[in-house]
């Protein structure tokens, strides 16, 4: 199952690295976003880059680097990003759950979201499917 957020409203950035760092803390999930999503499709956009070289999401300091945090386990640097090739369509992120998860489980999801998106202003909807 997908849970899969779309985001309204400036600052779209900060509000895409603030549901990462919320990944990050939630090992039952790997995750999706529009920057990731062009990270890994780098070398097919011609000139598109991330900081002096394209990001490398092939290994642990290359997944450290992109999230700006230098604690994450080598495990979860393995699986926080999602394989799957499952698009984002029209939403902005997406949280891959490894296993059916239960409704305590999302509405906990829900709240975490709640809570670091409230102080940047923005409001979004979340499907899980």
């Amino acid at each position: 199952m997908i849970s899969y957020v779309k985001i309204y409203g400036p600052p779209l950035l900060a509000a895409l690295k603030a549901l990462e760092k919320v990944a990050i803390e939630m090992p039952e999930v790997c995750i999706m976003d529009t920057t990731i999503q062009a990270a890994v499709g780098a070398p097919e956009i011609p000139g598109a880059s991330f900081g002096s070289s394209s990001m490398s999401f092939d290994t642990a300091e290359g997944v450290m680097s992109f999230f700006g945090i230098g604690n994450i386990s080598e495990e979860r640097c393995n699986n926080i990003i999602s394989k799957s090739g499952e698009s984002l369509g029209e939403y902005d992120f997406y949280f891959e759950w490894f296993t059916k998860p239960a409704v305590g489980q999302v509405e906990e999801l829900i709240e975490k979201i709640d809570e670091v998106l409230a102080p940047l202003g923005v409001k979004y909807t979340l499907t899980t499917k």
